[in-house]
This record gives C-alpha cells, structure tokens and sequence, in this order.
C-alpha cells in the first residue's frame, strides 16, 4: 500500500490547475556546429522554471508523456535526441560525444528565458550514462541527477571477469548502428556462434566499426580511457538518484557508482544527497512485480516517475518541504520475503560473511550427483570434481525451450533445473533449510581450481529450490582465468596447477524460507550472455584463424584448497 499511496501523491501534484502546455521543436547547435533536434515542453504562463534534462538516442518523442506530466509538476522539460539519430544531425558512434553534447545542451538551457538557470537529468540505461557523462564536464546549471541501470565505466559494465557481454552489445549495435535498405534478417543463435569475434559486424551484414573495437579490447586499457568516469565522480557536486535491479547486467555498476559518491565525494554534503533504490529487476522491468518467470508481488511494484519527481522536488526546485523530509540512502528488496527494507550503506548493516563449504564424492556433475553445501570444511582431502568445457557446446546462460532460444537468453529468474543436467555443470545443494536464511550483500565464491588448458572461464550461479525443485537463480558471475590476478596483466594458467580465484557474483538480497535449499552451480560458460573463452590464452576469439580447444576444468576441496561460498548473512 506504500507505493500506491506514493503513486496517487504524484498524480495529484501532476493534475494541473491552469499548465498551459507549450512544445517547441528546435534545432540546437552543439560546439562543432551539428545541430541536434530538441523539444521544449513548457507551461507558457510560467515565467522561468527548473529544467529537466532527457538526451536520448531512441527517439525524443517516445518521452512526451513524462515530459507533460513534468510539466504539470512545475518544470521546463527539454527532449532531445542524441547525435546522429532520429532529428539530429551527425553520426552516432556509442558515447563517443555526449559528454561536450551534453555540456552545450545544458550551457544552452541556462540562457533561455524560460529557464531559471537550474537543470537536472534523468533516464536510465543509455540515457542514463549521457548523465555522468555531461556531469564529469561540469556544466555550469546541472544541479541534479537521476540515473536508472547505468554506468560510470563503460568496460565494467560490457566486461566482467574478462569476458564480454556478447549478445548484449551485438544486438544493441544491429539495432542502433546504421543498417542498410537491403538487409537480411538476422539469424542470431548462429550469428552469435560466429568467430573470430572482430568479423562479428560482417555476420550481421554490414560494417559497424566501434563493435569490432567493443569486442576485441578486454582489458581495461587506454582504449576505454575516456568512457572510465568513476575516477571523476569524488570531485562532482550533485545530488544523485541511483536505480537498478539485481537482474539487471548494470548492477554492480550502478551500485558502485553510489558507494563512490557516497564514501568519497569531496563534499561531505554531497555524500548526503545519494539514494540508491535495488529492485528484484532485470533491465527491461525496472519497477514491476513480474521478472522472468518470478512474480515478486505487488511490493515489487515502483513508480520510478513518482521516485524522480520526489528527487527534483527536493534537489532541483528545492521545495522546502521536500528538502525537510529525510529519506533512506538505501532501500533495497529481499527477494522470497518480498518485502522492501532500508539501510544506510550498501552492504547493509548487520550482515556477516559466513562460509558454505563445496563438497562431494568426486561427482558433483548434474544436480543427481553427489555435490553438497555444507556449513562444515572437510577435514580430509575429498576427490575433486571435474567437467569438460567445450566451446562448441557451450553452457546456456538460461535453459533454451521452445519460447525462448539459444540467442534469447534472458538476465532474469528462470528455472535452472534443465541446464543443471548436463553433464558440464557441477551443482552443490545444501541441505532441507530448517529456518529461513536471509543475506543481503554482494556474494563471493571463492575456488580452488585446475584445468589442462592455458585458459578457461569458470561460471557462477547462486540458486534458491523450492520443495516442487523449481531452481531460482538469484545471482551470477564469471571470471576468465588468465585475468585471475589482474585484468590489466592477464596470465596463462599452467596445466594442472592449483589456483585461487575470486568470482563475485554481484548485489543482492534475498530469504529463502525454511523447506528450501540453498545452491551453487559451476559451470564453464553463460553463453551468449557472455561471451566463450576458446581456453588457449591466446586472448579474444578475434584473430585470424582463432581456434579452441576443450578444456578439462577442476574444482578442489580439502582442507588446504577450501573452495566455498561466501555469503553475508544476516546476524542473530
């Protein structure tokens, strides 16, 4: 009932007693001389008003719903469309120039006379990073922020463990880059097949040259320079709103971004003015109660509209009794409970890692082999497990099935059950929980592991199984061995050799009750989500005859190679 309440409060304030609606289309010069189209939404009885911000390269017109209701709430609003799509002039290259883009979007609103000099930004994903982008400019007027699902470092956010997140970024570009009058549809579960990966825009049918450098950079090198922010974000002064949803591949950055701000901004004041809202969401649900195949209930539901009205109430127009209300810097869902809870910081208070030991028989292959969590490390060398990792025939990152094919993989919750019968995937279940367990924080699998090859991806799944055997996963990661140590300095792996790694697995929260069981799943892939290592160390599949080979991965666990789960769980 609390969102319902929040939601009809926002409509009340958005219910106008006299707008008169006023929209004009411009063409607005950028520093170069490209003009980009631009639309102004105002209330022409209105003198000067705060302004909010939207740059978006997925056609300004879509938003001219929230730009009314803005509008009606006491605002300027400004659309307008990113260089080189829809009404704007020039070529798109991703990201390439929204930063001075944005900087000469916002010095022009201020000199407008319907502007009182004060500008805020908003929108999420794309248009949610031209925010950090024309904030690190500084612009004189952008007082404010709202970034939904975001990032502040474009490779923390396609790369994770050095693997690249394929399906993400080809799809993205077939769909945003250039495409010709005579192109064929697009065969993804083969395109996505396609090595090396530096010819992947010849696959989809015609040249997109920023994706060939996207895939073929995997370390954080001079090649990202300009699209890494986060160093820039301690010396920013503004008030920030960060949403994202555990689901979301932008997790770990959004939530990254809010802890920068909000543990070293210079200002200690600006440290106050962060709020950082974790959903039970992947990135096409932001603020509903269904994701994947989960029905979070009607908790789950957000009006992320009625979220960033509050915030420029209190940041941009500073209303006085917006400014007195305190809010939480950190509300955050727990997943199975479905319930919202509050914190200061992210990790929450009161949670303390514990260890869940992997343990097994040697057959820890499928979920009817002999693989177990357990609370206790063994005490004697137990035979370790093993799987064939083949890039021919990669893991999926979610179960295929007739509605949902190889290249559809989503992000969200989808049973597991199916993938976990394969062969090359080890799967450890604890026991039949007697009371529920409730964590909150970013996991950490913690492996000892071998393999026969130069190179090999080791793939993490933290699952929740009812009593039916429904596999929820709650939260993944993957780490591509050569990067174990550094992902600047990457290193091959010796045959048989025993290594350490760290494999984060992301934010998130969740209680699963008592009758269920906790799960870890390991694997060698999360295809296409990410993309397959060819295990040669021979680095991405993207030079000229670029070969693979299989690798025969192992997980240890013996008292000196302790491989485990490390979750913060709540204290008693």
């Amino acid at each position: 009932m609390k969102t319902i309440g929040f939601v009809l409060v926002f409509f009340a304030v958005c219910i106008p007693a006299r707008a008169e609606l006023r929209v004009d289309t411009l063409k607005v010069p950028m520093r170069d001389g490209i003009q980009l189209g631009t639309d102004v939404y105002r209330d022409s009885a209105q003198a000067k008003a705060p302004v909010v911000l939207m740059r978006t390269p997925y056609n300004k017109s879509r938003a001219k719903g929230s730009a009314e209701k803005l509008v009606a709430a006491g605002y300027a609003v400004v659309l307008q469309d990113c260089r080189g799509t829809n009404a704007s002039e020039g070529v798109l290259v991703p990201y390439d120039n929204e930063g001075q883009d944005g900087y000469d979007t916002i010095e022009w609103i201020t000199r407008q006379p319907w502007s009182n000099g004060r500008v805020g930004m908003m929108g999420g994903s794309y248009v949610g990073a031209v925010q950090w982008q024309a904030a690190v400019e500084k612009p004189p007027g952008l007082v404010a922020i709202a970034p939904q699902a975001t990032w502040s470092s474009f490779y923390r956010n396609l790369y994770l463990g050095g693997a690249v997140r394929l399906s993400l970024i080809a799809k993205w570009a077939a769909g945003n880059g250039t495409k010709p009058a005579d192109a064929k549809p697009i065969e993804w579960d083969s395109t996505l097949l396609h090595l090396p990966l530096s010819g992947m825009d010849e696959k989809i049918g015609w040249p997109i040259p920023w994706l060939k450098g996207f895939l073929t950079h995997p370390e954080p090198n001079g090649f990202w320079t300009r699209l890494n922010l986060t160093p820039q974000l301690p010396e920013l002064e503004l008030p920030a709103l960060h949403v994202v949803g555990y689901y979301d591949f932008f997790s770990r950055e959004s939530v990254d971004s809010f802890k920068v701000m909000r543990e070293t901004a210079r200002n200690p004041k600006t440290r106050l003015q962060q709020r950082l809202v974790l959903g039970p969401w992947d990135h096409g649900s932001v603020g509903k109660s269904v994701v994947g195949e989960i029905d979070f209930g009607a908790e789950a539901l957000v009006d992320t509209a009625a979220l960033q009205l509050d915030w420029f109430e209190r940041f941009l127009k500073q209303d006085p009794g917006a400014l007195a209300k305190p809010f939480p810097p950190v509300r955050y869902f727990s997943m199975g409970d479905n319930v919202w809870r509050e914190s200061e910081a992210w990790p929450p208070e009161g949670f303390s890692t514990t260890s869940f030991y992997l343990r097994s028989l040697g057959n820890a292959n499928t979920r009817s082999g002999s693989g177990r969590l357990s609370s206790e490390p063994p005490q004697q060398a137990e035979p370790s497990d093993q799987f064939r990792a083949d890039p021919a025939n990669p893991v999926p990152a979610s179960p295929v099935t007739p509605k949902r094919p190889l290249h559809a993989a989503v992000w969200g919750p989808v049973d597991q059950q199916s993938t976990e019968d394969r062969d090359d995937v080890l799967v450890y279940s604890g026991d039949v929980l007697k009371e529920p367990l409730v964590f909150a924080g970013n996991p950490e699998a913690r492996l000892f592991v071998s393999t026969d090859t130069a190179d090999a991806d080791w793939a993490v799944k933290l699952v929740a199984v009812r009593p039916d055997g429904f596999a929820q996963n709650l939260a993944m990661g993957i780490l591509r061995g050569r990067f174990r140590d550094s992902l600047t300095a990457p290193s091959s792996m010796e045959h048989g050799k025993v290594y350490e790694i760290r494999v984060d697995l992301g934010p998130v929260a969740a209680t699963i009750p008592a009758g269920h069981r906790l799960r870890v799943d390991i694997c060698g892939s999360l295809f296409p989500l990410y993309d397959r290592n060819s295990n040669t160390g021979a680095g991405p599949m993207g030079g000229p005859g670029a070969q693979s080979v299989v690798a025969t991965e192992k997980v240890h666990h013996a008292p000196a190679t302790l491989s485990r789960l490390l979750l913060p769980m709540k204290k008693h």
